[in-house]
């Protein structure tokens, strides 16, 4: 696998997404990648496309920059994906991606099937951000740059507490800290931080949720009349599926909440050995082991009823 200088060689447009609905681990490796282009390849045309990011991320260098319509016309000569499973997940940036002279990915989304030309791809890893600092120069990181990594790496890990954690992380962890980066803000600001409203919606969402299968899985739903109720976004729901999964004895936490079209965004994390992505795939998701997603259709009781068949012939 080529390091990032190599595949971005002799390259002047220069295309980058990540995956819908950006988390912290999609906004830091795709913003990581374009401070790095647009500091070591000024001559290079550079475009990042992603849906409207958290507030909380808008700190990081460039996040202005970030193209969230989908007008452009042109034949990119490096398309690259970051933190995406499939052409699917890239949502509106795929007719780039597909249209692309030449195409790289990086992931580590266990269901990733490597769709690009070059794909650099471990589920292992803890982060996209961390394989993305594999990739790239060390001595060419800058402070912009260790925040945006460090961020990504915060927030797939939780805070470093995840069993995706290793030596490895930590070591370029601390590398990053070392760039002059305010790490505790980070951490404070971005992962623990809420606005009242967010903490209102958590509390209901945990008053709501309910037991199954012998104690062993925890289901909870928001409807879009809650959300309306609460004043929040499916971006501010960050945070209820892990407080789920700290339950005494849970195997399986459940989050789900009701899109704008009807149909239902189910977030899936594990405690044990279960496979969450395994479990994801059959509806038509994707993610990790541990930690994964995907959207299913029907009504309230009829997604929650199918999603616990399948999670009781598993468990």
């Amino acid at each position: 696998m080529k390091k990032l200088d190599a595949v971005l060689e002799n390259k002047h447009l220069i295309g980058i997404a990540g995956h819908v609905r950006p988390d912290g681990d999609c906004v830091g490796s795709t913003l990581a990648v374009y401070n790095y282009i647009r500091t070591y390849y000024p001559d290079a045309d550079v475009r990042l496309y992603l849906e409207p990011i958290p507030n909380i991320f808008k700190f990081l260098r460039y996040s202005e920059e970030i193209k969230s319509e989908y007008t452009d016309e042109d034949i990119f000569d490096l398309f690259i994906a970051l933190d995406c499973g499939d052409t699917g997940r890239l949502g509106n940036a795929a007719k780039y991606f597909e249209s692309a002279k030449h195409t790289y990915c990086v992931d580590h989304h266990v269901s990733n099937q490597a769709f690009a030309e070059e794909n650099y791809i471990f589920p292992e890893a803890s982060s996209t951000c961390e394989l993305v600092y594999e990739l790239m120069d060390a001595q060419k990181v800058t402070k912009e740059i260790a925040e945006c990594l460090y961020t990504g790496m915060v927030h797939d890990t939780g805070v470093f507490q995840y069993s995706c954690t290793s030596a490895k992380t930590m070591n370029i962890a601390g590398i990053l800290m070392e760039k002059g980066i305010d790490f505790s803000k980070i951490v404070d600001e971005t992962f623990y931080t809420k606005t009242y409203n967010q903490n209102r919606v958590m509390g209901q969402a945990l008053l709501d949720s309910r037991l199954y299968l012998n104690d062993q899985c925890i289901v909870s739903v928001i409807t879009q009349k809650q959300m309306k109720q609460f004043d929040v976004l499916p971006k501010h729901l960050d945070g209820i599926v892990n407080q789920l999964r700290v339950t005494k004895d849970v195997k399986l936490a459940v989050f789900i909440y009701e899109n704008e079209d009807g149909s239902f965004k189910v977030s899936l994390r594990v405690n044990g050995n279960f496979d969450a992505a395994s479990l994801a795939m059959h509806f038509g998701g994707g993610g990790h082991v541990k930690a994964a997603g995907c959207t299913m259709y029907g009504t309230q009781e009829q997604v929650v009823s199918t999603l616990l068949e399948e999670v009781e012939k598993r468990l």
